[in-house]
């Protein structure tokens, strides 16, 4: 018996991965079915260890082979590998996933938080337009009604205090003040 025909043919060659992507870029399905089986492996691993998730991972490898594919003719054999070449657009389309994902989130964490400097804004607006509307009802009371008020109210005086430093009785501090308290109600339109 022949010891030769026992024996299979040695495989061929496979050619290089840059030799692949050169007859990649001018179409050759069969040329990218190699670059697949060459780096689908690889690439999908670095986009896992970018990612962390393996659906997004998928996703990106699937992406990356796919413009591969598309872009083949962009490979320039004389600054790098191909190895490296593919490795480096798996990597760059990883990050620009991981940044598109932090967007989305950030995105969604101002959408669903309230914009506390436009609410800080309102309230100090709001806060103001009432004041402007208590000096202003404010000036319509009677000088008595007035003072008593601002003691009592703004001073942090008393009844008893406020008939002290006024020299009036306490009743009729009492009456100014409702009074003065009741026009100043009618005037900023609060309900009774």
């Amino acid at each position: 018996m022949n010891e030769q025909a026992g024996r299979l043919p040695p495989p061929p060659p496979t050619p290089d991965l840059a030799e692949l992507l050169t007859r990649v870029a001018r179409g050759d399905t069969d040329a990218f079915e190699q670059v697949y089986e060459q780096l689908s492996g690889p690439v999908y691993g670095l986009a896992l260890r970018v990612l962390r998730d393996p659906a997004q991972a998928e996703e990106v490898a699937q992406e990356v082979l796919v413009e591969l594919w598309r872009k083949a003719s962009h490979y320039r054999p004389e600054r790098g590998g191909a190895t490296a070449w593919a490795m480096t657009v798996a990597h760059r389309r990883a990050v620009d996933r991981v940044r598109s994902v932090q967007a989305d989130r950030a995105r969604e964490r101002r959408a669903a938080t309230p914009d506390t400097d436009y609410d800080q804004v309102s309230d100090e607006v709001h806060t103001r337009l009432e004041h402007q509307q208590v000096r202003r009802c404010m000036g319509g009371l009677t000088e008595v009604q007035r003072e008593s008020i601002t003691l009592a109210y703004y001073g942090g005086y008393t009844y008893r205090e406020v008939s002290d430093l006024l020299g009036v009785g306490l009743a009729a501090i009492k009456t100014r003040m409702r009074d003065g308290l009741i026009r100043l109600r009618d005037c900023l339109g609060v309900p009774s």
